[in-house]
């Protein structure tokens, strides 16, 4: 199969998954335990994937908590820090992001805003199981929630940005790198007039981490959020980035319990899923400049193989910085959902987030709403693949 959904999920490198294994078998010991050969063998491995997970973003290894992915990091910095604000009286209640988000940040949003839950997501979910799905009334959590437009190529314009900002803002976030179209947000610019008005920055960097050579010295956010699988490690792991001038300002711990994760996130860690973690961002850092050159490559064949196929296919977020290997299309002629199943067996494509549901592309329409989602594909490579030959299937 030729698999275009890696901005969905990349293969795991063959370096990670050995490095991984010696803490699925022999090496099980707990972390968090002290004093025995197992223990203190577990607690070291979790430390030295720290260092080369802070390393591949220029962070120091106390800056990295670990998380179950970015959507858990997503939420825990949006819901951490407005929770400290609220009960501690900061006096600033107001968060601002954009509508072109990973559905952690607008429903993280939406929840700070009063919304009780994503009624069109609930009734996807739990049409199998209830007859019914309860209309709950908006609550009051004391927030407010301004969700910025975007250009025509997904990303925000800094000016717009410096518009919307009170004297009761609190926290902006950004996504570093549009998870659809690959569009890369101007964040140096963002982080600026953030730290210009005296509010907290935080990036979800899931699509840019371990692509891009992101370093968080030179661009001072307060927070980023990024997985490993999204370059090459396993699923079920991610880290919440936190700049250590911030670590005296209080947020909310994630979870209770005990002392893991410097308090922040109680719980027994995932020790081979965070030597995967380490393991695949000292490999991202190693070869990012090999995999950049190799994925605009098969970006700009894939290009022409569509062009000459098909007549009027406009290629989206093309003219701007976009991370390199994902073609974002409008395609005439198609039907999205048709041509992704008819070619399941052969080529893996998408037509938009997976965290979408099957729900149209709300991302495109905020970007054009006279686009159709119908004729939307996503296409994104990864650095194992050579050959096209596939891809006329489409």
């Amino acid at each position: 199969m030729l698999y275009l959904d890696n901005n969905a999920t990349t293969p795991i490198d063959p370096e990670v998954l050995e490095a991984m294994l010696p803490y699925l078998k022999e090496e099980y010991g707990n972390p968090s335990s002290r004093h025995y050969t197992l223990a203190t063998n577990a607690e070291k491995a979790v430390e030295h994937a720290r260092e080369l997970v802070a390393s591949l973003i220029h962070a120091e290894p106390k800056e990295i908590i670990f998380t179950a992915g970015a959507s858990e990091s997503n939420n825990f910095v949006l819901k951490g820090v407005t929770d400290y604000a609220k009960y501690y009286g900061s006096g600033k209640n107001h968060v601002i992001t954009s509508k072109v988000e990973h559905k952690s940040i607008l429903q993280t949003c939406k929840f700070l805003d009063g919304e009780a839950f994503d009624s069109r997501t609930l009734n996807k979910v739990t049409s199998k199981f209830l007859k019914t799905v309860p209309k709950l009334p908006k609550v009051d959590r004391g927030f407010e929630v301004s969700y910025l437009g975007v250009n025509p190529n997904s990303q925000v314009e800094p000016e717009l940005f410096a518009t919307v900002i009170k004297e009761n803002s609190l926290i902006a976030s950004f996504m570093w790198a549009n998870n659809e179209t690959g569009a890369i947000n101007d964040i140096p610019a963002l982080v600026k007039i953030a730290k210009e008005h005296d509010i907290l920055m935080h990036s979800d960097a899931t699509q840019a981490a371990g692509k891009l050579d992101i370093d968080v010295k030179e661009v001072p956010l307060d927070f980023m959020s990024f997985s490993a699988h999204k370059l090459y490690g396993p699923k079920g792991i991610g880290a919440c980035y936190i700049h250590q001038d911030i670590l005296p300002y209080k947020i909310t711990s994630l979870i209770h319990g005990g002392q893991q994760e410097f308090g922040y996130r109680a719980g027994t860690l995932s020790v081979h899923n965070i030597v995967g973690f380490g393991k695949a961002c000292e490999i991202a850092k190693r070869d990012m400049e090999k995999n950049i050159a190799s994925l605009k490559a098969l970006e700009k064949e894939a290009k022409s193989i569509l062009a000459s196929k098909y007549e009027g296919i406009q290629f989206l977020a093309d003219s701007c910085k976009h991370i390199p290997g994902v073609i974002c299309a409008i395609v005439p002629g198609i039907i999205n959902e048709i041509l992704i199943k008819k070619l399941s067996e052969k080529v893996a494509i998408s037509s938009g987030s997976a965290c979408g549901i099957g729900e149209p592309s709300y991302v495109i329409k905020e970007m054009n709403n006279r686009l159709s989602t119908n004729n939307f594909l996503r296409i994104s490579f990864n650095k194992y693949i050579d050959d096209l030959e596939d891809l006329s299937l489409i």
